[in-house]
C-alpha cells in the first residue's frame, strides 16, 4: 500500500509538471498530463471515500457515451480525460503552499474565550483557509478536539469562516471550477463581490451569536497571522504578471508560483536539506490524500462531457427561458438542493458548463461560487462536513440544523445580488 502511495504521488506531481510544461512549450504533451492523473485514480481508487458515487458516475457516463455512439453524436474522449486537469493543477500546486504557509502553532494551557477569541478564530480560519484551504479548519479544529469534544457554537464559526472563502479566494478549488467553466468571467467584479459576500456572511454569523449564544462560551484558538505575507505574495506576482500577459491562464499562474513561492521560501525557513525531505514528503504522502478530490474532478469532468455529448447531439436547450438574475436565482436553489441530496457543487457545474456558450460567464461563475460556499457549510455530504462527521465524531443532521438557517439567509441575499449583478451587467 505504502509504495501504491509512493508510486501516486509522483505520478500526481508529473501530471503536474507536464501541464505546466504543454501550456508554455510543447501542447502535444497536454494528453499525457491527463492520462497520468487518471491513471494515479486508478491506484488510488480503493481508497477513496465516495466510491459509490463514483461508480454510479462511472456507469452513468459509460451509459451515456454509448448512447451517443449508437446514435452517431459527437465525442470529445480528449476532453473527457482533459476536462478538470487545470482544476487539479490548481489543487496540486496551492497544496504545497501548506508548507510554508500554515499558521504557526502556539502552545497555550487554557483556551481562551469570548468576543475576541472568535473574531481571532473566525478570520484565522477565513483568512489561512483562503489559502491552504481545508488544513486551516483542520488545524484549529484539532486542536479545540483535543480540550474537548466540539460544540456546536464552534462548528458554526469555523464551518462557516472556511466555507466563506468560496466567495472570493482566487486560490480556493471553487474558483478553479468557475474558471474552468466560465473563462470569460470578469474577475475583477467578481472579487469584490465576493469579499463583499464574505463580509455579509461573517455580519449574519457574529449576529446569529450574539442574539442565540453568549461570546463567553465560545472557547477558540488564536491563529499566529505571520505567515500572511505569503498569499498577498502570491497575489501580487499573479496580477503582475497577468497585466503584462493578459493571455496566460489565471488558474496556471496560480498553481505555478505556488510551487515557485514553496521552493524559494521554504529552505529560508527550514534550511536546505530539511527543505527536500520536506518536499519529498509532501509528493509521497500529502499528494496521495488528494484521492478524493482527485477521483471526484476527474469523474465528474468525465461524466459532464458524456452528457454534454448527448445534449448537443439532441440539440436540447438551456431549460431556464432567460439566463438573468432571476434564472441565476433559480439555478443556485437548484445548486443547493442537489447538494443537500449529495450531488456535489463540481458535478452540477459540469452538467450546467455545457451551456456556456448561451450564458453570461461572469454572473454564471458568481453563481457557482455562491452554490459552491452555501452547499461546503451545509450539505451533510460536502467534504467540509464529511471531515468534521469522521474526524470529530459529529452526526450530520446536527451540522445540518446548525447551519440551515445561514443558508436560507444568505440565499436571499445572494439572490438580490445576482438581480443587482445582471442588472450591472445589463442582462
Amino acid at each position: 500500500m505504502q509504495k501504491i502511495n509512493i508510486i501516486s504521488g509522483f505520478l500526481i506531481f508529473l501530471s503536474f509538471l507536464i501541464t505546466v510544461f504543454s501550456y508554455f512549450f510543447y501542447p502535444e504533451l497536454y494528453i499525457l498530463s491527463g492520462i497520468l492523473a487518471w491513471f494515479a485514480l486508478f491506484l488510488l481508487f480503493s481508497k477513496t471515500s465516495n466510491k459509490k458515487l463514483l461508480v454510479s458516475l462511472l456507469v452513468l457516463s459509460m451509459i451515456s457515451f454509448i448512447f451517443s455512439f449508437l446514435n452517431g453524436f459527437d465525442i470529445d474522449f480528449k476532453r473527457a480525460i482533459l476536462v478538470n486537469q487545470y482544476l487539479l493543477v490548481l489543487l496540486i500546486g496551492v497544496g504545497f503552499l501548506r508548507l510554508i504557509a500554515s499558521p504557526k502553532e502556539t502552545k497555550i494551557k487554557d483556551l481562551p474565550r469570548g468576543k475576541n477569541s472568535f473574531l481571532k478564530t473566525y478570520f484565522g480560519v477565513h483568512l489561512f483557509g483562503s489559502v491552504i484551504n481545508l488544513s486551516s479548519f483542520i488545524l484549529v479544529a484539532d486542536k479545540l478536539y483535543k480540550k474537548a469534544s466540539l460544540t456546536k457554537l464552534q462548528v458554526l464559526v469555523l464551518s462557516r469562516a472556511f466555507s466563506s472563502d468560496a466567495f472570493w479566494s482566487p486560490f480556493f478549488v471553487a474558483f478553479a471550477a468557475a474558471l474552468t467553466y466560465a473563462p470569460n468571467l470578469k474577475a475583477s467584479t467578481i472579487l469584490p463581490l465576493g469579499i463583499f459576500l464574505a463580509i455579509i456572511a461573517f455580519v449574519i454569523t457574529y449576529l446569529e451569536v450574539l442574539v442565540k449564544y453568549d461570546f463567553k462560551d465560545f472557547q477558540g484558538y488564536p491563529i499566529n497571522f505571520e505567515s500572511l505575507y505569503i498569499p498577498f505574495l502570491l497575489a501580487l506576482f499573479v496580477l503582475i504578471t497577468n497585466h503584462y500577459f493578459p493571455n496566460l491562464k489565471v488558474i496556471l499562474l496560480i498553481a505555478v508560483f505556488s510551487l515557485l513561492l514553496t521552493i524559494l521560501i521554504l529552505p529560508l525557513k527550514e534550511g536546505l536539506k530539511n527543505s527536500f525531505k520536506l518536499l519529498d514528503t509532501h509528493i509521497k504522502t500529502e499528494l496521495p490524500n488528494m484521492k478524493n478530490e482527485l477521483s471526484l474532478f476527474l469523474v465528474a469532468g468525465l461524466f459532464g462531457v458524456s452528457i454534454s455529448s448527448i445534449i448537443v447531439g439532441l440539440n436540447i436547450d438551456f431549460p431556464l427561458e432567460k439566463f438573468d438574475g432571476m434564472g441565476a436565482s433559480i439555478l443556485l436553489l437548484v445548486f443547493i438542493l442537489l447538494s443537500f441530496m449529495g450531488i456535489h457543487p463540481i458535478i452540477t457545474i459540469a452538467i450546467i458548463g455545457n451551456w456556456i456558450n448561451e450564458l453570461n460567464h461572469t454572473l454564471l461563475a458568481v453563481t457557482f461560487l455562491m452554490s459552491w460556499s452555501i452547499a461546503v457549510s451545509t450539505s451533510p455530504f460536502s467534504g467540509l462536513n464529511l471531515t468534521i462527521q469522521s474526524r470529530y465524531k459529529l452526526i450530520a443532521w446536527d451540522i445540518f440544523k446548525i447551519n440551515l438557517p445561514y443558508t436560507i439567509k444568505m440565499y436571499f441575499v445572494c439572490v438580490i445580488i445576482l438581480n443587482i449583478l445582471a442588472k450591472y451587467l445589463g442582462i
